[in-house]
C-alpha cells in the first residue's frame, strides 16, 4: 500500500461568515470522515493547520528570508491535510471524493508520497 496527501486547499474567507453551527457540521464531518478511514485502517495522519499563515522559508542570493504565511489577501490557503493509505491512485482519489473538504470554492490536491529509504 502506498500514502498519498490530501491538501485541503480553502480562501481564507470560506469560513469567515459560517454560523457556529454550520462550523461544527463541518468539524462534525471532517472527525466522521477520518473516522471512517482510521476504522478501515487507511488514515495514516492527519491536521487542521492554524488559521495563523505560518512563515516562508525562502532563499535569496544564498541567504534566508523568513517572512509572514498568506495574509488574508491570499486567494489561496493550505487549511488542512490528511494521509492516507491506499492500494492505488485510483482508490486514493475514491478516499479524496468522500473527503468533505470540497465544494463552496474548496478543493483538494492529491499528491503521492514517495517513502524515504
Amino acid at each position: 500500500m502506498s500514502t498519498y496527501l490530501l491538501l485541503l486547499h480553502e480562501t481564507p474567507a470560506d469560513f469567515a461568515l459560517l454560523t457556529p453551527a454550520a462550523m461544527q457540521e463541518i468539524v462534525a464531518a471532517h472527525r466522521a470522515y477520518a473516522v471512517r478511514l482510521a476504522e478501515r485502517g487507511l488514515l495514516a495522519g492527519g491536521e487542521k493547520l492554524s488559521d495563523d499563515g505560518g512563515r516562508h522559508i525562502r532563499s535569496r542570493d544564498g541567504r534566508p528570508v523568513i517572512t509572514d504565511g498568506p495574509y488574508a489577501e491570499t486567494h489561496e490557503v493550505i487549511g488542512g491535510f490528511y494521509l492516507v493509505r491506499a492500494a492505488s491512485l485510483a482508490e486514493a482519489e475514491a478516499l479524496a471524493l468522500e473527503c468533505p473538504h470540497r465544494g463552496g470554492g474548496r478543493w483538494i490536491e492529491l499528491r503521492k508520497v514517495d517513502e524515504m529509504q
